[in-house]
Parts: C-alpha cells; sequence; structure tokens
C-alpha cells in the first residue's frame, strides 16, 4: 500500500492532488495543531491576471487546538464574500459553468467546522479530478508522535510499504526513521505546468479550481501527464 499525508487544505493547489493521484490512501491531518496557512485560505487569479487570497475566517484564540476542532467565524459574511469572489474570478473562464452550481450550494449551506468544508471541497475535487484513493482520518487511526515519527506511526498502522511525501519533505523528514521501519520514502515531482489562463503571464501554484476553471474535464489529463 502507497499512503501520502496531508493537512486538509482549503481549495488546495494543483500539487496536492497530483500527489494523491501517487497514492492508494490519503490521511488528512485533522488531529494535528492547526496553522494559519493554507488550511484556511489559498490562492486565485483574479480578471485583471493578478492573484489575490481566498480564505475562510476562523474564529480567534484556537490557535493550539487540533484542525478538526477549528470554528468558523460565521458572524463574518464570508460565504457571500467567496461566492462573489469566485464569481468574479472565473465566471467567464471555459469551463466554471460546469463547477458553478457546487460552489454556489457549497456557500449556501451551514458550516461551523473548518475541517467539514475542506473536506467536502476536497472530495469533490477528487470526483472531478477521476483520482481513485481511499481517505483516511487521522483521528480514526489512534496514533502518536510528532513530526516523522507520527507519519511513520501512521504508515505501520495502516500497513504501508511507501509513503509519499512532498517536495518539501527533504528538509525536515527523518529519511533514517522511514528505512529503519522497513517504508520506502518517496518524494513527489511536481512542476507547475503552464496552461492557459485569463493572463498573459502564467501565475503557476494556484488553487485547483483555476485548473479546472480553465481546462475543465481536461484537467486530469494535464495534471497526471
Amino acid at each position: 500500500m502507497i499512503v501520502t499525508i496531508h493537512q486538509p487544505n482549503f481549495l488546495p493547489y494543483s500539487g496536492f492532488f497530483h500527489k494523491l493521484s501517487l497514492a492508494d490512501t490519503f490521511v488528512l491531518l485533522d488531529n494535528t495543531q492547526f496553522q494559519f496557512d493554507y488550511t484556511n485560505r489559498n490562492k486565485i487569479l483574479k480578471s485583471d491576471g493578478s492573484w489575490t487570497r481566498i480564505s475562510i475566517p476562523i474564529k480567534k484564540h484556537q490557535k493550539f487546538l487540533p484542525i478538526k476542532d477549528i470554528e468558523i467565524d460565521n458572524d463574518k459574511n464570508w460565504k457571500i464574500q467567496n461566492l462573489n469572489l469566485l464569481l468574479s474570478c472565473y465566471e467567464n473562464s471555459k469551463y466554471f459553468y460546469l463547477y458553478k452550481n457546487f460552489f454556489e450550494e457549497l456557500f449556501s449551506s451551514e458550516w461551523k467546522y473548518l475541517f467539514e468544508i475542506n473536506l467536502e471541497i476536497i472530495k469533490k475535487c477528487i470526483e472531478w479530478l477521476d483520482i481513485k484513493i481511499n481517505l483516511v482520518k487521522e483521528s480514526e487511526l489512534n496514533v502518536n508522535g510528532e513530526s516523522s515519527e507520527k507519519l511513520v506511526n501512521i504508515c505501520k498502522k495502516l500497513g504501508a510499504k511507501t509513503y509519499v511525501s512532498g517536495p518539501g519533505g527533504k528538509k525536515y523528514l527523518n529519511q533514517n526513521l522511514f528505512y529503519d521501519n522497513d517504508i520506502r520514502l518517496v518524494y513527489q515531482n511536481f512542476t507547475s505546468n503552464i496552461y492557459h489562463q485569463n493572463t498573459d503571464v502564467f501565475v503557476p501554484d494556484l488553487s485547483i479550481i483555476d485548473l479546472l476553471a480553465n481546462l475543465g474535464p481536461n484537467s486530469k489529463y494535464f495534471l497526471f501527464k
């Protein structure tokens, strides 16, 4: 079994899904401490060719909570703002009409926890990209440890023989810990290849919605070639 592990980001970038395509099982780190980064925000492309952030506000004083317990600040009008932002950025893109209804329903629904909406988006994108993979929550596995130790323990719990890491893992993973536990460590090799955007200069590493809006059903062939 090949496993990959990652935090459940909000509207993840294309490389996130490319990594999933290399594995059999994806473990979502829902019991890991929340960090204010791509877990609740990401980058999309405005109609003028510049990028902007789309984000979900969270309640204050949740810095040290696990991701699964992070509550959205629903006192802010974030759902309408996010839908309008997506429409202003992508409504005129060739294939956005295929995904418009999903986002209209998504941002008209009630969400209490950040993890819940992120998971809904991730599952839908996996469906759109036709990725065959099992989803498992970290909180279901009852594992402990920090950093590389936790990753190894997750792999052992699932009986995984191979772990797929993002390229950034080379900087912090304890490779010997994987080898000592007979787990093959593979690093993802991903480059954001140029595709048609509504801009003269290509902007890489945007949310997956940018790729989908511009390439539609062809996104999976472009992403995984």
